[in-house]
Formats: structure tokens, C-alpha cells, sequence
């Protein structure tokens, strides 16, 4: 069995190549080409861990992965990935899934920004600088020509040390810190967020029109990070599983849910000039692809550990 840190999934693939893994993973969902039980959930005190199944024709796997929104020293979100081999059921890789969640993640966003942003976007605002914040700003960079970033925090002792962070992985673009949501907003044409509210962090006010709004954190319906002024003008809105529509609080049940993988596929056609919405949730599929990704990968490089097992 291959072991793969969290190092070795960083060194085996690129943000590039991980969004070409999640735009597969949207083609095999929408060809219902996978296996995917539903996700079991629990949680401890106020907390969550969740195991994630998955399989298709050619791999097949699972995750588990806590949510410890109140971690400070840690990530908010940890985990890890093992893989099965299909052919004799052995068990051929685990990997740090922490890592690989952040990227996934980020390739969620990026490939968001790839087919749903204004064609000429050229700055992105991130409300939520965590774990999961840096890496949809370096799949968002990977996918679009982004010139100038604005980052929002209520507590904006976060901001320096996520900037580091961020330049260690995208080094050249100057990266601004937003007084208010405002304005960050009013200065974004692809803003993200990244965060654990219960209430809106995005303002209530008309500041929308043109602009891809990308959100990542609410994946529970008590949590919420779309105002009411960004969704009262939608007809629709993008979601990256049918599971979004039943778990997020952001996704308002009056809205038509159009499955993102009919974008990938061009099944669908967005207008660029008018304000677009996405919000995921994630799925096992995302983890499974962008895992056999980055084992082929390793394996391809000589990275990481054999273990027998």
C-alpha cells in the first residue's frame, strides 16, 4: 500500500491537473457512471465527521473527514482517503485527505470560475480566510487571469498570516485587504465564500449584478452565507450534486438547482453577462477522482512510502 502525506499529494499534482480531475468527475456524474451511497454523518459535540463511499468503473474508495469549525492550531477540516484496488480488492494507497480536500475543493471553485465567470474577470474577493479560502483563491487563479485579490475577515488578525500562506503558492498577484464585505465586493467580479456562518457574510444590498458568486461553506442547512439581496434576483442557481439543494442552507428551495455538470458537458449554456451562482457541497465522486489522480501521479513520480499491508 502506498502512504501519501499530505507533502506527497502536494508534489504529485497540480492545481491544473485537479481541475481536470473534478470536470471528469462532473462528466461521470452526469452520465451516472459511479456508485456513491449516501453520506453517513454524525457529531460530536456540535462538531461533524463523515464517511464518504464511492466508486466507478475504474476505482473506488472512501473518505473520512471531520469539521471542527471552532479549531484554531488545526484545520477546520481534516481527513484521509484510502483507495481499493478493483481488480483484487486490496487496499492501494492512503493518503492524507486533508490536503486533498483542500485541493478538490479548490478545483471546485476553479473550475466554476473556469466556465461560469464574466469573461473579463480580473479580480476575485475572498470572505473566509481558512484552510479551505486558500486554496479556492489558487483554483481560481489556475482557472482565470487574476490580477488583483481582496480578502475579508471578521477577525482581521487572520489576514497576514493567510497572505504568507497564499504567496507560498501564487506568489505574484497582489493581494489586498478589504475594510468591510462591501467592499469587497464592490471591487471583486468573482467573489468567494469560505466560511462556517449561520447568517449572511456577504452584504444585503445590490452590489451583485455581473459578478460569479462561488459558495463553498455552508453545508448544513442551519448555515448560510447568501444574503437575500444576492438571491431575490436569481431564477436559478448552480449546484455541483442534487445533495446541495437538500443540505445548504444557501440554496433557496424557490430556485431552480441546475446540476453543474451539465455546463462540463455543454448541456447547458450560461449567460456571462449576467450574475451567476454556484454552490457546492462536494461529494465522494470529487475525492475519488482527484485521489486516483494523484496516485497515478505518485506512482508516475516515485512518491511517497510502500507499506505492506
Amino acid at each position: 500500500m502506498l502512504v501519501l502525506n499530505g507533502s506527497d499529494v502536494l508534489k504529485s499534482a497540480s492545481m491544473q491537473e485537479m481541475v481536470a480531475s473534478v470536470e471528469k468527475a462532473y462528466r461521470i456524474y452526469e452520465e451516472n457512471g459511479y456508485q456513491m451511497p449516501l453520506r453517513t454523518h454524525f457529531t460530536i459535540r456540535n462538531n461533524s465527521v463523515l464517511f464518504m463511499p464511492c466508486s466507478t468503473n475504474e476505482a473506488a474508495g472512501a473518505k473520512i473527514v471531520s469539521v471542527f469549525p471552532g479549531n484554531k492550531d488545526r484545520p477546520v477540516t481534516q481527513g484521509a482517503v484510502i483507495l481499493v484496488d478493483s481488480r483484487n480488492g486490496s487496499m492501494k494507497t492512503l493518503m492524507d485527505g486533508t490536503v486533498l480536500t483542500g485541493l478538490r475543493t479548490g478545483a471546485i471553485g476553479g473550475a466554476a470560475a473556469k466556465y461560469l465567470a464574466p469573461g473579463d474577470a480580473k479580480t476575485a474577493g475572498l470572505i473566509g480566510t481558512g484552510y479551505q479560502g486558500l486554496y479556492q483563491l489558487a483554483g481560481v487563479c489556475t482557472a482565470r487571469n487574476i490580477e488583483n485579490i481582496f480578502l475579508f475577515n471578521r477577525t482581521p488578525s487572520h489576514i497576514p498570516p493567510f497572505i504568507r500562506r497564499f504567496k507560498t503558492l501564487i506568489p505574484n498577484i497582489p493581494v489586498h485587504t478589504a475594510k468591510s464585505a462591501r467592499e469587497l465586493a464592490e471591487n471583486a467580479d468573482i467573489l468567494i465564500t469560505a466560511t462556517s456562518s449561520a447568517t449572511p457574510v456577504l452584504p444585503e444590498e445590490d452590489l451583485y449584478d455581473g459578478k460569479l458568486v462561488i459558495g463553498i461553506g455552508s453545508y448544513q442547512p442551519h448555515m448560510r452565507e447568501f444574503p437575500d439581496a444576492l438571491l431575490k434576483n436569481l431564477k436559478s442557481i448552480y449546484i455541483d450534486s442534487h445533495d446541495a439543494a437538500k443540505e445548504s442552507g444557501d440554496v433557496d428551495s424557490r430556485l431552480e438547482t441546475i446540476p453543474f455538470s451539465k455546463i462540463v458537458t455543454q448541456k447547458v449554456k450560461p449567460d456571462p453577462n449576467t450574475l451567476q451562482v454556484f454552490k457546492s457541497t462536494g461529494m465522494a465522486l470529487f475525492d475519488l477522482v482527484a485521489a486516483e489522480t494523484v496516485y497515478e501521479k505518485a506512482i508516475q513520480l516515485g512518491i511517497g512510502q510502500m507499506l505492506d499491508f
